[in-house]
């Protein structure tokens, strides 16, 4: 663990050191600490924390995948104050993501979110699993196994990402990737000094295994760099990654408004089916499924606008360009495959991903809850009776995506014009499109 570091105003005195800090703003566990200090009341001069080698998992191949955050993080330049880190110790193993505030001014703060990428037992399972694949002993240097694998050498080698460096790789995002998706992966991959190339050339050997190593564990910060929320897509703004923590802009779980009032929840609801819907149909022309969901994957931004929160159960299908690798015989799989799932799982083609697949799984486990006794009858029974039918999976597509349309026609008046809806307001208040 590393010693305590000087606070802002220290860092003030050295112009050559940017300033960037988190502030740690309130956990969802339970401590004896007194209530958390508001960012402004917070002393200017503070010493700091740094987590150091343990949090941020710096033993491990994946030590730093981070743009802003991760490599200022390793200039020293981004601090948890430590009036809370003495109690705090690490993360606690049970939390999937916490709360923090985050500036580079010292002045405006905003909240972000640290997540894990994958939890503690799958980084425990992952590295036993590397260490078994090279017949080493329990501990071993996990980046120097990864190093010497076959795949790996083979991107060394490569100058462009291609679908067979991927084949194999359990993220469904990789599952059948198009030639255009992979140069979209390695253009705007932002952990690199110099991106917006399709060719690797600017990519360090370790460039490389960091970002085969995500693409293998976790390409959840991986979508939130190739379809950034600020071209329209529903996602939250990726900040950066360190080891197997993601940095991200904070929401709020769609779950906390399973209580919230009915204008409230159909507007949720209805915001959900519309992201379900430019994933089917959007202008690169990428049709986008889950293969699974749970609430948690959803969350709203303080301005009630809903976003994916989590992209990791997202495939991605070509329709511009097809599929190049569904038609492959066969997969490559090896230690890449299994780093936080069985070798054996098996997902299913391509080809067989109906239209209808995300439409059935969040009309059957999402929406039915958030939409619940909310509304007087008969209009209760019109939207329990959609909401059955879209979350039929016998139905065939055009069943179920009719179902959808309907459902939204009834929640659309349903919603309420008023500043607690801040992300179309005062819009709907002079165009009925909000």
């Amino acid at each position: 663990m590393m010693e305590p570091r000087l606070g802002p105003e220290a860092a003030a005195l050295h112009p050559g050191w940017p300033a960037l800090l988190l502030w740690v703003s309130g956990l969802s566990y339970s401590v004896s600490s007194p209530a958390s200090p508001s960012p402004s009341l917070v002393p200017r001069v503070r010493t700091s924390y740094n987590f150091g080698r343990t949090f941020l998992g710096l033993d491990k191949c994946n030590a730093c995948i981070g743009t802003s955050i991760c490599k200022k993080f390793f200039k020293e330049e981004i601090r948890f104050d430590n009036w809370l880190a003495s109690r705090l110790g690490l993360i606690p193993d049970d939390l999937p993501s916490y709360p923090v505030n985050y500036s580079d001014d010292f002045k405006t703060w905003r909240p972000v979110e640290i997540s894990r990428l994958v939890s503690k037992h799958q980084n425990e399972i992952s590295d036993r699993r590397i260490c078994a694949s090279a017949a080493a002993p329990k501990t071993c240097s996990i980046e120097r196994v990864l190093r010497k694998t076959g795949r790996f050498q083979k991107w060394l080698q490569a100058k462009r990402l291609t679908p067979d460096l991927v084949q194999g790789l359990p993220s469904p995002l990789l599952r059948c990737p198009s030639q255009r998706l992979l140069d979209r992966v390695v253009r705007r991959y932002a952990e690199v000094a110099d991106a917006g190339s399709i060719f690797m050339d600017h990519f360090t050997d370790r460039d490389k295994l960091r970002l085969l190593y995500t693409l293998a564990v976790n390409a959840h910060p991986i979508l939130l760099q190739i379809f950034p929320g600020a071209e329209g897509w529903p996602l939250p703004r990726y900040l950066g990654s360190c080891g197997r923590f993601l940095v991200s802009t904070s929401t709020s779980p769609l779950q906390e408004f399973y209580g919230a009032p009915a204008d409230q929840a159909a507007d949720l609801a209805y915001q959900l089916l519309g992201v379900l819907e430019s994933l089917r149909s959007n202008d690169l022309n990428y049709f986008f499924y889950f293969t699974h969901v749970d609430v948690d994957m959803f969350g709203i931004f303080n301005n009630g606008h809903l976003f994916i929160r989590d992209a990791s159960a997202l495939g991605v299908i070509d329709r511009q360009e097809g599929s190049q690798a569904a038609s492959r015989a066969g997969e490559n799989k090896d230690i890449f495959s299994c780093l936080v799932s069985g070798c054996q799982t098996e997902l299913p083609s391509c080809d067989t991903i109906p239209e209808k697949q995300s439409l059935v799984l969040v009309c059957g486990q999402v929406l039915p809850p958030l939409l619940q006794a909310k509304f007087p009858s008969p209009l209760q029974e019109e939207i329990d009776a959609e909401l059955a039918r879209c979350g039929e999976g016998t139905q065939p597509d055009p069943e179920v995506l009719q179902a959808a349309s309907r459902l939204k026609d009834i929640l659309r008046p349903l919603r309420t014009c008023d500043p607690r809806f801040a992300y179309r307001y005062p819009d709907c208040k002079y165009n009925d499109k909000f």
